[in-house]
């Protein structure tokens, strides 16, 4: 409760800013004093935590509550002090800068309490003098500028305070991203870089590392819950997934602490962000010890992984390993030697200095019974003898940032100043001409290091990565690994010599922190129901797709003419599937094809040599040779259908088959034709043979065949067929096929076919017993009964099978037909003629038909 009194005391004080049309100016409440001062011509003001807590006290509410009582000395803030007071006293002595001009301070102590923070604010800005003037208060700044403090939510509340009043202040080590906005908070500026690059760098440093699956700890103020937003949103851009996020402050009740105990050993994330203030972590360094939380690989803010009391008090090695971004190490000559000397501060301010003596060398000046000081002060104890935080000069970075905001103040007042030997004038400027050209300042160090602030009055962003490495010291040591420098281009910004990073629990590789393992190249990644992105499991490509990356979103289908390959990593050419001349199929039809032409040669070669015996003369040997001729088409024809379809091929392959069977049908049933003219002729008075005599048989079959030539021309002109990429039926092959082009002219030229085969067989069938002598009515019959067959069966099987099947089913029907009407025609004659010549002659012929 002592800070919301202490902040009614603020507010009691900001009405003296607020009552200009007063006619007295009165200092409402209690008035705080400096702990370190000095006159000057002008003075600057100084905030700082010289103690780091409070005493806790009973309020009663009914009484004013007494002033703060300060405990737990913070060695570092003296640092920064002193690191103040050197630059002071650099500027004072220096007869280049400032000539004539004395520079003075007001120093007061936070006790690390924000509502004191704003309180000692108001003080610097307004005074602390406990009198009564004449006049509204609308007097100048009592100094020209502020120094502090430490932490960013401490100086978002002091920098809201006195922005309206353009008075500057500038801090050392305030990060907190939301202190770049200029609409909040005009008179802030700062040398140390903001947590904007910071976090963005974090995030950059692990997704270099590989990490995509974290932890993530931050102090639970401005600090780290703006720092640790910024780095969520940059994280998630990157891939990365926050396992949790958890905040802490070093004053949570012990329930709070054991939950976050509890999240980190439930956790699979191997890597721990700790987006933490120094403090904070001292307070959970302890806890992680209590209570077994090592292993873990630590990544740190410059708030902590540069610090030496934390390696310090991390003697179970909790941390060790760790990597994190720290402010570039620095050197200012002559600073190292003025903090260690703490005698002059007894010049300014002997109280806060004879507490601080007592703190150091754990003596004091007046012991009492309740002292927890036995030993007596000397005055004469050497610090060179000592080792304690104080001596560490680890924070040198943060002490130079101290240096440079007071440097910059110089140089800005020495320009306004006119100053050149002397300056003409010793007078505190108007705070906003001040600011505006405190901003614009730029100048070098006498170390040669040149400082300026940026368009949001900040430092350049630029970084150390430091990794905590095993030491023969007391901690372990802070060894710079890498660079990070947010002037260059995104992919030049972050150096980091990997063989050099000595990590968590001496592993000799990266540590592994991720929620799932990268999925190689043929899967792809799907997210986890109710998981982060980064939790996901590893789908293999499906069939025809493939991923050659890892960690692969999606899978890209291949081309239609590519296939994937077993592993689902690359596309290969699909193979392409057609009855080649090659394959034991092809060669198998080849050979009878062929074999079959070669036949019906030998049959047409009989014929021929016994072309004027009975039997050839009895079944009309010029309508015999021109079926033999059709048939040996038919059976070259199916050549066609063998081998890679082409424009030409396909066209030829379907009307030469078409109109080649038609000439044979044509020719058959010719033949049948006859065999009943012939039968009708026998009869007495009948001379139906001169209205079927060998012209009017030519003229049949030719009639016949054009019509399905006529066909066949109308098909190849309206749509003939054409090669084909049929890319459905099998996913991974290409079947290369003849497309029919017009269905309707490829079922035509079939069913033309199918419709003489029919007729030929009805007349067959009906002078299937007539006489002996003209028993071929019979071998036609047959003949055409397995063609009729062959054909039906075919139409199923055709648009069944797959691929080459396809063409295969086609020349077996076009080789069965052929065949059946070849042998069943032909055979029986080639038997008599060649092995019962006794048979091939008229006067048997005759006999047969007087018996009959």
């Amino acid at each position: 409760m002592e800070p919301f009194f202490a902040l009614m005391q603020v507010v009691m004080t900001i009405i003296t800013f607020t009552r200009a049309n007063e006619t007295t100016c009165t200092l409402q409440g209690q008035p705080v004093y400096p702990q370190l001062w000095k006159d000057g011509d002008i003075i600057i003001g100084g905030v700082f935590s010289f103690h780091s807590s409070w005493e806790i006290r009973q309020l009663t509410y009914s009484v004013t509550p007494p002033p703060l009582r300060c405990v737990s000395l913070n060695y570092r803030d003296f640092q920064y002090v002193q690191s103040m007071l050197f630059a002071v006293e650099e500027i004072n002595n220096s007869s280049t800068l400032l000539p004539g001009v004395s520079l003075g301070y007001k120093i007061y102590d936070t006790c690390g309490s924000m509502a004191m923070a704003v309180r000692v604010t108001m003080a610097l800005a307004n005074g602390h003098e406990n009198t009564t003037s004449d006049g509204p208060c609308t007097k100048q700044a009592y100094v020209q500028t502020i120094l502090g403090d430490t932490t960013s939510s401490a100086c978002m509340a002091m920098a809201k305070s006195i922005g309206p009043f353009n008075l500057p202040m500038i801090s050392h080590y305030a990060t907190c991203e939301c202190l770049s906005d200029k609409t909040k908070y005009p008179s802030f500026l700062r040398t140390i870089t903001s947590d904007y690059y910071q976090s963005r760098a974090l995030a950059e440093l692990v997704k270099h590392f590989g990490w995509t699956w974290v932890g993530a700890i931050r102090t639970d103020d401005d600090y780290g819950n703006t720092g640790m937003a910024t780095f969520t949103k940059v994280a998630e851009k990157m891939g990365i997934c926050l396992e949790y996020s958890l905040p802490f402050f070093r004053t949570y009740p012990e329930d709070k602490v054991i939950r976050i105990i509890e999240q980190i050993k439930s956790s699979t994330s191997r890597v721990i962000l700790g987006f933490l203030v120094h403090w904070d972590l001292e307070v959970l360094l302890h806890k992680f010890v209590e209570y077994n939380i090592t292993g873990y690989q630590w990544v740190g803010t410059e708030g902590w992984i540069s610090d030496s009391v934390i390696a310090s008090m991390d003697k179970h090695h909790v941390l060790q390993g760790a990597v994190g971004l720290a402010i570039p190490k620095t050197q200012v000559t002559g600073l190292k030697e003025f903090i260690l000397d703490i005698k002059p501060l007894q010049s300014s301010g002997s109280a806060i200095f004879t507490e601080l003596w007592e703190s150091l060398f754990q003596c004091k000046y007046s012991t009492k019974n309740d002292s927890v000081f036995t030993t007596a002060c000397t005055g004469k104890e050497e610090l060179s003898q000592m080792q304690n935080s104080f001596t560490d000069m680890s924070l040198m970075p943060i002490f130079s940032n101290v240096y440079k905001g007071v440097y910059a103040v110089a140089h800005t007042l020495h320009d306004l100043l006119g100053c050149k030997e002397k300056c003409a004038s010793k007078k505190q400027l108007d705070p906003l001409t001040f600011l505006k050209h405190l901003r614009k300042v730029r100048f070098k160090t006498k170390d040669g290091e040149e400082i300026y602030f940026d368009e949001n009055g900040e430092a350049v962003a630029k970084y150390e990565v430091i990794n905590w490495q095993p030491s023969k010291k007391k901690h372990d040591e802070f060894v710079t690994v890498g660079l990070y420098d947010a002037s260059l281009p995104m992919k030049d910004r972050l150096a980091v010599n990997m063989a050099s990073i000595v990590w968590a629990n001496n592993v000799t590789k990266v540590p592994e922190s991720v929620c799932s393992q990268s999925c190689p190249p043929g899967t792809r990644k799907a997210v986890k129901k109710g998981k982060p992105i980064c939790c996901y499991d590893c789908i293999p490509c499906t069939e025809g797709e493939i991923s050659n990356t890892t960690d692969s979103i999606t899978c890209l289908r291949c081309h239609q003419d590519f296939w994937s390959n077993l592993q689902k990593d690359g596309c290969i050419e699909k193979e392409t599937e057609f009855l080649s001349f090659e394959e034991i199929m092809g060669i198998l039809l080849t050979t009878i094809s062929i074999a079959g032409a070669f036949i019906t040669m030998i049959i047409a070669f009989i014929f021929f040599t016994y072309k004027n015996t009975p039997i050839v003369k009895a079944n009309n040997s010029e309508l015999s040779f021109l079926l033999l001729f059709a048939l040996m088409l038919c059976f070259l024809c199916s050549l066609t259908f063998i081998g890679r379809p082409t424009e030409w091929s396909c066209m030829l392959r379907h009307t030469a088959f078409g109109i080649a069977f038609v000439l044979c049908i044509s020719c058959v049933l010719g033949k049948t034709i006859v065999v009943l003219m012939a039968f009708r002729a026998t009869l007495p008075g009948s001379n139906v043979m001169k209205w079927f005599g060998p012209p009017q048989q030519r003229l049949s079959v030719l009639g016949f065949t054009l019509i399905q030539v006529l066909v066949c021309v109308l098909w190849l002109t309206i749509s003939p067929p054409f090669p084909f990429k049929n890319l459905n039926y099998f996913k991974e092959k290409i079947i290369l096929e003849c497309d029919v082009g017009s269905s309707i002219g490829f079922w035509a030229v079939l069913g033309y076919i199918g419709f003489l085969a029919l007729l030929c067989f009805i007349l067959a069938f009906l002078a299937r017993k007539l006489p002996d002598k003209f028993n071929e009515a019979k071998f036609i019959t047959f003949s055409m009964l397995i063609f009729c067959a062959v054909w039906i069966a075919f139409i199923p099987a055709y648009v069944s099978s797959p691929g080459k099947f396809t063409v295969a089913v086609e020349i077996f029907a076009i080789l069965a037909s052929s065949f059946a009407l070849l042998f069943c025609i032909f055979l029986p004659k080639c038997y008599l003629i060649l092995f019962k010549p006794e048979k091939n002659s008229k006067k048997h012929m005759m006999g047969k038909m007087a018996s009959n």
